[in-house]
């Protein structure tokens, strides 16, 4: 008989509708991303995040906070964002919030481009797996999801109800905008197998807008690629779990 935990992962990924697939998918081997010998200095000044332990509601006056100041590849428009995390035994709550003027929010349906409007962005990967997954939304709590090991085998994910799945919540502030979400374990379990919140994960975090009045690009960790490109693990900073 299935255990409970099989039973489970199978009617997920029966919910997850695949929108791009590769020719050829092989399940990575286990060990972590690898960096290469000419990313050791970038791994040497990576940024780190305490991801906090919560109980009960999340009191986000007492979560620490990161900045996503580094701007990128376009002139500086004064843009800002910055993130919050936190854990409970269930789900890794997510609250990120930026500050434009210009706020561009058109698209509604799933896996929609929402990199081209005012958008906000999480990829993180276990320390352990080679794959990451990446979480971009705008304010309408329009949820573009991904996995893969980079853009050349980047797939989509699909999932019915995303917004009440995620607990996707999204509203204007005085000077931008902010959401708030969270991942639940049993879906990351789905596609990173018997994974706990513990040890690290690898990160990022962007903000960015390729479709609004002032296209920007900005990250937590800076990004070293000489073209607009956020699919790059090399760059992700470190973000541990506290007990």
């Amino acid at each position: 008989m299935k255990t409970l935990k099989t039973r489970f992962a199978m009617i997920m990924a029966a919910c997850l509708l695949v929108c791009a697939v590769c020719p050829v998918w092989a399940e990575p081997e286990k060990g972590g991303y690898t960096l290469q010998p000419e990313e050791a200095e970038a791994e040497e000044s990576m940024k780190e995040y305490s991801i906090t332990h919560v109980n009960g509601e999340v009191d986000w006056e007492t979560v620490p906070e990161l900045s996503v100041d580094t701007v990128l590849w376009e002139p500086d428009y004064g843009i800002r964002a910055k993130g919050q995390f936190c854990y409970d035994e269930e789900n890794l709550y997510v609250h990120l919030q930026a500050a434009e003027e210009d706020i561009k929010a058109e698209y509604t349906e799933p896996l929609s481009p929402v990199y081209k409007d005012s958008c906000l962005e999480f990829f993180f990967m276990p320390e352990t797996e080679d794959r990451y997954m990446n979480f971009e939304i705008n304010l309408n709590g329009c949820l573009y999801i991904g996995i893969g090991h980079g853009r050349q085998d980047h797939v989509m994910l699909c999932k019915d109800n995303m917004q009440e799945f995620f607990d996707i919540r999204t509203g204007r502030t005085a000077d931008g905008w902010e959401v708030f979400y969270r991942i639940p374990l049993d879906f990351l379990r789905v596609f990173f197998t018997d994974y706990a919140f513990s040890g690290a994960l690898r990160a990022n975090v962007y903000k960015c807008g390729d479709g609004t009045a002032n296209k920007h690009y900005l990250s937590w960790n800076p990004v070293d690629s000489e073209k607009p490109d956020f699919h790059r693990p090399q760059n992700f900073g470190r973000m541990e779990f506290q007990g």
